[in-house]
């Protein structure tokens, strides 16, 4: 099976070779490196109707994108276009940055998010980045990161290859998700490790499907646990694989694995042992698969989608539902999951706005040793600092808590130039998960940003209270070179700005009743039971494009009053197909929260049907939907107890009627 699953895969990266016009490669733009070309990056993305499904983006993907996002924003277009000629010469400064700052409190040790391991404590921060590139396909980048304490070799990557196989050998980074704000596989937390990896920036068949796959060398660790206690010490491997599709203009639907193998006597893995266990995980942390040389260590997965409504103010919707454990021996229900949820408008009159949310189970990025499975005391983690989500560096080191974390970014461009950037952070590790009396952090931050020449200059004040009750405030200055902000453009911002609503675009509202039944499998010792049957509210909010002449995609969010509980669910594909009648049916898919005890997640499906303008601008819609195997925790001492396994699961089953308001 396995060998027919690799011959299919490289069979489908082999299918555009032989097409006339294959380009070379693409260097890559800075990732938490350049807030000022980074934003403006991703807000032209979203105005050229491209979902950003994984990071950093390739230089090649922006300049596609950029006549159709300047149809929409001109002065915007302009500004990055300015930026891409950084990289249009043989050889080059793509960017560089240098920051010089003061911190004081007693929280100055806070691990800053996302900034490749820098604290709040260092009075320095420089990152830089330029190129040689011989011929269209090979490329040599040299660059950097250093704080105090740190210098690690981001940037520095030897690259060969075509638009359909990209091969990147050295520190390059990696972010799988649409989040902007915490990505729970991989992301900037961490300094940036050495790797090998393979993949395309031209999209693939008519699926518009892209790929990455990488191997990486993680940070040396002198506690690597393996399955008979005994401690080694070795350098892990960190690898996965990325896929995603975008089958029309401005949807995309992603799905990424990670695995954690190796390290000094735990090593000795083949490339067939690596395989077995990144497609059976459930055999590989159950049973395993032999003797103790196929043993592998830790995996984490997850499904991640994003959609770009394109209206007069267009906005992006994106989700992430992930995973660091199976359920009940099935592969495809991801156990101690995370759900994340963001919104990010890159034009709400002079403003750009970024909201999002996060909730995560316990044993995030902390993995001990079983009979067949390799421990790691250092966790997933590089020089100690956490390879995916932020929150794994505002906890006691090992405290495997769960919590919850939201971010809502501002950014403004006043009338007298440049960028005033405002952030906050707000991160719970709840109460019900751990023993340790956390405080509840708030992290805040105001920049200013000034084009001056071919520079920007600015100043950026950092505050906040973190997870043991420290406060800090650090004021920087910097500078950073890459003319990011300095556009020329002689229209004002409101004139250069021109989106229009596409046709066959919606917003849309519902609310109705539904009547439920909840299937409850607490203990492993005691039956199932189902509840009686209960009614209660529905409300729903949601974004469709029309992307055939019968055919919708779209987005919503779901909220339910279950048995006196609200259930809330998100839509990451909620397809919809109209006749030639009034009549349409509409099929979603996506993931749930069950507010109980404890937060229970799970996957939310469901379909039904749909009459279209009972009146005009409103439907009328059945909809049966299944919550499958959501799951929690049962971490209460006032819980019952008992069994092999701590989980306790529901199926939650409901049938709606209600009404639809288009707008």
């Amino acid at each position: 099976m396995i060998k027919r699953i690799g011959l299919g895969v490289m069979l489908l990266l082999a299918g555009s070779p032989g097409e006339a016009g294959a380009r070379g490669v693409t260097p890559y733009l800075p990732l938490n490196l350049d807030r000022e070309i980074e934003r403006q990056v991703e807000r032209v993305l979203i105005l050229a109707d491209k979902p950003v499904m994984r990071r950093p983006i390739p230089a090649a993907v922006v300049l596609d994108a950029l006549p159709k996002a300047c149809e929409v924003d001109a002065a915007l277009c302009e500004r990055v276009r300015r930026f891409l000629a950084n990289y249009m010469h043989v050889s080059g400064v793509a960017f560089a940055s240098y920051e010089v700052a003061a911190a004081s409190g007693s929280g100055d040790r806070t691990v800053m998010p996302n900034q490749h391991g820098a604290g709040a404590d260092s009075h320095y921060r420089a990152a830089a980045a330029g190129y040689l590139q011989p011929s269209d396909y090979l490329l040599l980048g040299v660059g950097g990161v250093a704080d105090e304490g740190r210098a690690t070799a981001t940037g520095s990557v030897l690259s060969a290859g075509f638009d359909f196989a990209q091969l990147d050998l050295g520190y390059r980074d990696h972010w799988w998700s649409p989040m902007t704000d915490g990505a729970m596989l991989i992301s900037t937390e961490a300094p940036t490790m050495p790797s090998i990896t393979l993949s395309n920036y031209r999209p693939l068949t008519r699926l518009g499907l892209e790929y990455e796959l990488f191997v990486a060398r993680m940070s040396h660790s002198n506690d690597i646990e393996l399955t008979n206690g005994t401690l080694t010490r070795g350098y892990p491997k960190f690898g996965g694989l990325h896929l995603s599709f975008e089958p029309v203009s401005g949807w995309a639907l992603g799905a990424q694995r990670i695995i954690v193998w190796g390290g000094g006597a735990a090593g000795g893995q083949s490339f067939k042992d690596i395989l077995k266990a990144f497609f059976n995980p459930s055999r590989a942390q159950s049973t395993g698969f032999g003797n103790n040389v196929h043993v592998i260590g830790k995996q984490e997965g997850g499904v991640s989608s994003r959609f770009i409504f394109p209206g007069r103010t267009p906005f992006a919707v994106y989700f992430e539902y992930a995973g660091n454990d199976t359920v009940q021996g099935h592969a495809y229900l991801l156990g101690k999951p995370d759900l994340s949820a963001g919104i990010h408008f890159p034009r709400v009159g002079p403003f750009d706005l970024t909201f999002e949310a996060s909730q995560w189970e316990p044993t995030w990025y902390v993995h001990h040793r079983s009979s067949v499975e390799t421990g790691y005391g250092d966790g997933i983690t590089n020089d100690r600092l956490n390879i995916g989500h932020w929150f794994g560096d505002q906890r006691l080191f090992g405290d495997a808590v769960g919590g919850r974390s939201n971010m809502l970014r501002i950014g403004f461009e006043p009338p007298f130039g440049g960028l005033l950037e405002a952030e906050y952070r707000m991160l719970v590790n709840d109460s019900y998960y751990s023993a340790i009396p956390y405080r509840h952090e708030n992290l805040g931050s105001l920049s200013y940003s000034h084009p001056w020449r071919e520079y920007a200059v600015g100043v950026e004040v950092d505050a906040g209270r973190d997870v043991f009750g420290g406060s800090f405030t650090r004021v920087a200055g910097f500078l950073r070179y890459g003319d990011a902000l300095r556009s020329g453009y002689a229209e004002s911002l409101d004139e250069s700005f021109a989106a229009e609503r596409a046709e066959g675009s919606e917003l849309y509202v519902d609310a109705g009743v539904t009547t439920n039944r909840v299937q409850q499998d607490v203990l492993s010792l005691q039956p199932r039971t189902t509840t009686p049957s209960s009614s209660g509210a529905h409300l729903g909010v949601g974004a469709r494009r029309q992307v055939s002449e019968h055919q919708d995609l779209g987005v919503a969010l779901e909220a339910d009053d279950v048995r006196g509980r609200s259930l809330f669910s998100v839509r990451a594909l909620d397809y919809r197909y109209r006749f030639d009648s009034p009549l349409a049916l509409n099929v979603f898919f996506g993931a749930s929260r069950y507010s109980l005890n404890t937060p229970a997640y799970g996957w939310y499906l469901g379909a039904g049907p749909q009459w279209r303008n009972v009146l005009p601008g409103w439907d009328l819609e059945v909809n049966y939907r299944y919550g499958v195997k959501i799951s929690r925790l049962r971490t209460l001492s006032t819980e019952p107890q008992g069994g092999y396994r701590p989980d306790a699961f529901y199926n939650v089953y409901l049938l709606s009627l209600g009404v639809s308001r288009r707008f």
